[in-house]
């Protein structure tokens, strides 16, 4: 494993960082197992995004003797209702669930605090209010509980803010091919590297979209802070390719995929074997520069849904039914705790979506394609 610093933090990182999302729902053996195959194999710094009990639990055992060998962040406004993702706001609900997760963890520190999630800049002046969740970020940093601050978002405009305060050391961000266009990319990157801002690119694989396919790719909305764009690319592009673009951009410290299990861990750490022909991704750029709009990638910044649909799982099923629906895609969707045809229509999801997709639109296809006799 290759390490660097993290920015002005002067942590040394692995430059391979593993997202923990995927490995929701996993059996824990299944957790455990994979994080510490990575851990073994040099990987040291861990993205835990969700509040979950179960998830938090499979984290801890997972991480159970291992403390001091890792890196571990926290998303303060990651929360959870009714069994779903939620994402608050609110001063002292922040403060409950990053409390919980300290104690679910046995530590009493993460090593970078996240402000999770911002989209607008109304919302970034929200919590930058007085009394509002940047203050509580500030004084449990100042108690010990945070050794630094980050912020995670998908435009650059509003992460400039957050820079621009002093107060963050650290910036998530997607950086992929997708957005190799993206309007304000390059400068807010730049930005990064002048005042060390570490720079932790999430999403490398554009939400697996971006993996053994070929052919046209929908790309969407937030990746280019403007208009989404249409590509089309006739090569199988690899995990390899993915991270070695990634970590060829200026001012990122930390290519970071999520896996859900150890084989795809493996597929991301071949990276570090690979040769230069393996890495090289030149020819695959020319086509990601013109725009279209509403592509999912299945983060579930929608929820919570009223209705309690899983709504970045049914758009993964829909995706994929796109290609051909099969038994196994029946079988997984139907075994979905609540299915599309529930949804009541009332456009929240669409409010919320970064994104620029028409969830509403997509859940009543979902159901049309798989409950064809109910919806009839």
């Amino acid at each position: 494993m290759k390490d660097t610093k993290l920015g002005r933090t002067g942590l040394d990182v692995s430059v391979i960082g593993i997202g923990t999302e995927h490995l929701m729902g996993q059996p824990r053996e299944t957790v455990v197992s994979t994080l510490r195959q990575a851990i073994d194999l040099g990987v040291n710094y861990f993205d835990l995004i969700f509040s979950f009990p179960e998830y938090l639990s499979n984290m801890s055992a997972a991480f159970l003797g291992y403390r001091e060998r890792v890196l571990l962040t926290a998303h303060l406004g990651s929360t959870e209702r009714k069994g779903q993702y939620y994402k608050s706001r609110s001063v002292s609900r922040c403060e409950s669930y990053f409390l919980n997760y300290l104690s679910e963890l046995g530590t009493d520190h993460v090593d970078v605090l996240f402000l999770h999630n911002f989209n607008s800049i109304n919302d970034w002046h929200t919590i930058a209010r007085p009394g509002g969740v940047l203050d509580l970020a500030r004084r449990l940093r100042e108690e010990g509980k945070a050794r630094f601050l980050g912020i995670s978002g998908h435009y650059p405009g509003v992460l400039e803010s957050a820079i621009e305060t002093g107060l963050v050391d650290v910036v998530m961000f997607p950086v992929n091919m997708f957005s190799h266009a993206m309007p304000g990319r390059k400068e807010l990157l730049e930005l990064c590297a002048r005042q060390q801002i570490g720079v932790v690119a999430m999403k490398p694989f554009g939400g697996g979209k971006l993996l053994n396919k070929r052919g046209k790719f929908r790309v969407p909305k937030y990746q280019t802070s403007g208009e989404a764009y249409e590509a089309r690319i006739n090569s199988e592009i690899s995990p390899t390719q993915c991270l070695s673009y990634v970590l060829s951009q200026i001012g990122v410290s930390i290519a970071l995929p999520g896996v859900k299990n150890g084989t795809e861990l493996a597929a991301a750490l071949q990276l570090l074997e690979a040769g230069e022909e393996e890495q090289d991704f030149g020819d695959l750029l020319a086509e990601f520069g013109r725009y279209v709009e509403g592509e999912c990638v299945y983060c579930n910044h929608c929820l919570p849904c009223p209705a309690a649909i899983d709504i970045g799982q049914v758009n993964r099923l829909l995706d994929a039914a796109q290609l051909g629906i099969t038994e196994s895609l029946r079988r997984a969707y139907h075994a979905l705790p609540v299915t599309a045809s529930a949804c009541t229509e009332c456009g929240v999801c669409v409010e919320r979506c970064p994104f620029g997709v028409e969830v509403v639109a997509r859940m009543k296809q979902a159901a049309e394609i798989f409950e064809p006799v109910l919806v009839s």
